[in-house]
C-alpha cells in the first residue's frame, strides 16, 4: 500500500515536473519547428491524391461517408458509452471510456505540438455535414482524429468480443479482424473523401493509433484493477485530471481540441469516482447484462428512459453551479478571470484586454500564476466540472435509480 501511494506521488510529481521544464525550455515550439515544414510539405504534396479521390463523388459516398464520419465521432461516444454501462458491460464501458479519453488527450497534443494545416479549400472540396465536423475542421490535421480513435476502440471492442465469446475458430476471428479492419480503411478514405484530412493525416492516425491500441492492451487489465479495489484512486485520479489540463501544448493558434480534451478528462474523472465508490454494488462482473433472462431488452429500454434525462438534467446542474462556485472562489482567492462563452459578464472585461489572442496561455502561467497580468478562463474549470458531474451521474446516480425502480 505504501509503495504504491509512493509512486502516486512520484507520478504526480513527475508529471508537474514536466510541466515546469516543457514550458521554461519551450519544448513545444522547439519540436513544432522541427516537425510542422515537413509534416505542411506533405499536405501540399498530397492534395492530388486527394482531388483523385474526390473526382468520384457522388450523393451516396457524400451521405456514406458523413455518416460514418458521426458514427465515430466524439459525440458518438459520449452518448454510446453510457447505454454499455447500462447494459451490464461494466468493464467494457469503462475501459472504452478511459481509453477514449487517452486517444483524446495524445491525438489532441500532436495536433496542437504540430500545428499542421488541413488540406486548402479550395481546391479542396470540404463536406461537413454537421456541426460537429465545422467544429472538426477548426482543429490542426495530423493525426486524423476519426482514424486513430476507430483503430483503438475498434481494437478493443473486437479484443473484448472474442475474449468474451472464447471461440476458438480461426475463420471466426479473421472474419472479425477483417470487418474490423474494412471499417478502418473505410473511415480513413472517408476522410480523406470529404476533404479533412491528407494522406499522411491518416497515416499518422493509423500509426499513433496501432501504438496506443498496443499499449493500452499491455496495461488495461492493471488499470482496471487499480480502479476498482487500488488505493487513493479519486485523490490519485483528481491530482492526475488537473496536472493534464495544464500539461497540454500552445498551439500556433487557438482550436477547440483543448475543449474536448477538458470535457474528455472530466469524464475519466467521473468515472473513476463513481466506479470506484460503487464497484460492489452496480458494476461488478456478476451484474445483469443485456439479452439475459435478468436483463430483458424491455428492463434495458426502460433504463435508457429513466438514465438518459438524468444524466443530462445532472449536467445542466453541474454546469449551473460550477458557474457560480468558480467565479467566486476565484474572486476570494484574488485570481482574475475571463469568461469566453459561459458567464457574459466576464467577456470582454478590462482585464481579459491583457491577455494574448491566444486561448491557452503558457503552462508556467497557469500553474504558477507568474504575473498578475494574466487572466484565466474560468470556462476550462466549468466544462471540466460539467462533464464529470455527467460522467458520475452515469455510473452513480443512475444506477442507485434503477436499483430503487428494480430496472
Amino acid at each position: 500500500m505504501e509503495s504504491i501511494a509512493v509512486w502516486q506521488g512520484v507520478a504526480l510529481c513527475g508529471i508537474f515536473s514536466w510541466i515546469v521544464i516543457s514550458s521554461y525550455f519551450n519544448v513545444t515550439k522547439k519540436i513544432r519547428s522541427l516537425l510542422q515544414p515537413w509534416v505542411s510539405h506533405h499536405v501540399v504534396t498530397g492534395t492530388p491524391s486527394i482531388l483523385k479521390i474526390q473526382k468520384y463523388q457522388h450523393k451516396f459516398c457524400d451521405a456514406l461517408f458523413s455518416g460514418l464520419s458521426c458514427v465515430v465521432s466524439v459525440p458518438f461516444y459520449t452518448g454510446f458509452l453510457p447505454l454499455l454501462f447500462w447494459s451490464g458491460h461494466g468493464k467494457l464501458a469503462r475501459q472504452m471510456t478511459l481509453l477514449m479519453a487517452f486517444c483524446d488527450y495524445l491525438g489532441n497534443c500532436i495536433k496542437d505540438v504540430v500545428s499542421a494545416p488541413r488540406p486548402s479549400c479550395p481546391p479542396v472540396r470540404r463536406i461537413t455535414a454537421t456541426k460537429d465536423e465545422e467544429e472538426n475542421a477548426l482543429e490542426y490535421g495530423l493525426p486524423s482524429s476519426h482514424t486513430l480513435n476507430t483503430v483503438c476502440l475498434s481494437g478493443y471492442l473486437l479484443y473484448y468480443a472474442l475474449s468474451y465469446m472464447q471461440s476458438e475458430d480461426a475463420c471466426i476471428k479473421l472474419a472479425a479482424v477483417a470487418l474490423a479492419c474494412l471499417f478502418v480503411g473505410l473511415i480513413g478514405i472517408g476522410r480523406i473523401y470529404l476533404g479533412m484530412h491528407s494522406v499522411i493525416d491518416i497515416i499518422g492516425g493509423l500509426v499513433v493509433g496501432l501504438g496506443i491500441l498496443a499499449i493500452w492492451l499491455a496495461v488495461n487489465d492493471y488499470v482496471d484493477g487499480f480502479i476498482v479495489s487500488g488505493p487513493n484512486v479519486t485523490s490519485f485520479w483528481a491530482g492526475l485530471s488537473f496536472l493534464l489540463l495544464f500539461a497540454y501544448p500552445t498551439p500556433e493558434l487557438p482550436t477547440p481540441s483543448f475543449e474536448f480534451h477538458t470535457a474528455f478528462t472530466g469524464v475519466a474523472l467521473g468515472i473513476v469516482a463513481g466506479v470506484q465508490q460503487t464497484y460492489h454494488q452496480f458494476h461488478h462482473e456478476a451484474v445483469p447484462r443485456i439479452f439475459t433472462p435478468q436483463l430483458t431488452i424491455p428492463a434495458f429500454l426502460g433504463r435508457v428512459l429513466v438514465g438518459i434525462p438524468t444524466i443530462l438534467i445532472v449536467k445542466f446542474c453541474s454546469k449551473a453551479l460550477a458557474k457560480w462556485i468558480l467565479p467566486m472562489v476565484s474572486n476570494t482567492l484574488g485570481i482574475p478571470i475571463k469568461s469566453t462563452s459561459y458567464i457574459p459578464m466576464l467577456n470582454g472585461s478590462a482585464a481579459e484586454k491583457k491577455l494574448s489572442e491566444t486561448k491557452q496561455s503558457s503552462y508556467i502561467q497557469k500553474m504558477l500564476f507568474f504575473t498578475r497580468q494574466d487572466v484565466f478562463d474560468v470556462d476550462t474549470g466549468i466544462r471540466f466540472l460539467q462533464y464529470a458531474g455527467l460522467a458520475w451521474s452515469v455510473v452513480d446516480l443512475v444506477p442507485s435509480l434503477f436499483s430503487y425502480l428494480r430496472l
